[in-house]
């Protein structure tokens, strides 16, 4: 299975994820960041800064396959398709 890595961009920083997630496909990678963000902006809120950061999914060679704004993660209902990437 295919690894995807979820660092976060917070203006010009990025926080790297080191180790990743063994997904099955790009639609199990959105899914999880859209997870990944909910969860984070329920726990830290949206101080610093967070409203305005982009997960940016990777793949092994770096590539991004995906950017999730978090603003993005709070607007659409949980009756939305993974099909936005």
């Amino acid at each position: 299975m295919p690894r995807y890595f979820f660092n976060t961009r917070i203006g010009d920083e990025l926080i790297e994820d080191p180790e990743g997630e063994e997904l099955r496909d790009p639609d199990r990678a959105w899914e999880m960041a859209r997870a990944m963000i909910r969860e984070l902006l329920k726990l830290e809120g949206a101080e610093g800064g967070l409203l305005n950061a982009i997960l940016e999914v990777t793949d092994d060679q770096g590539e991004i396959v995906l950017e999730f704004p978090f603003t993005e993660a709070i607007l659409d209902g949980p009756e939305s398709a993974p099909t936005r990437h």
